[in-house]
């Protein structure tokens, strides 16, 4: 896997770097509003995910989200209908920026591994596109996303 920095990502994505203080207690990581492109409506965070199982597969119609991994790593594939990479995301100050119809999966966490997410709205089931088929068809004009 290419270090992430050096990998392209297909457009409706994005590193984010957020600031990074180490001293003798430790590191902090920290985030303000103003460090991300919208204003935060939704946190959550997912942790211990069995060996093998993998998460996101999906798109969000009008949600954007920033995920960071604030333990551990894990790969994310990010496919916007016309382009798609896999990064992985090691470390707690780089995160990833996913706008709406870009469609995101999350695998190969280590076995220590956490993510904080950030999204634009709060939870909403319809706002979900869950069959990448139907997200192709979509992005491809057939269908609305």
């Amino acid at each position: 896997m290419e270090k992430t920095a050096e990998k392209h990502l297909p457009e409706g994505s994005l590193l984010i770097n957020i600031p990074k203080v180490t001293d003798s207690r430790g590191s902090l990581c920290f985030l303000e509003n103003s460090m991300i492109p919208f204003e935060i409506k939704r946190v959550f965070w997912i942790f211990n995910v069995p060996e093998g199982k993998t998460r996101g597969g999906h798109a969000h119609n009008i949600c954007a989200e920033v995920i960071f991994p604030v333990s551990g790593s894990f790969d994310i594939l990010v496919d916007n209908g016309r382009e798609r990479t896999t990064i992985t995301l090691d470390s707690p100050n780089t995160g990833i920026y996913i706008a709406p119809s870009v469609w995101c999966h999350l695998k190969n966490f280590s076995p220590d591994a956490a993510c904080v997410v950030m999204a634009s709205h709060e939870y909403s089931a319809e706002g979900y596109v869950n069959d990448y088929n139907e997200y192709i068809r979509l992005k491809n004009g057939t269908d609305t996303l």
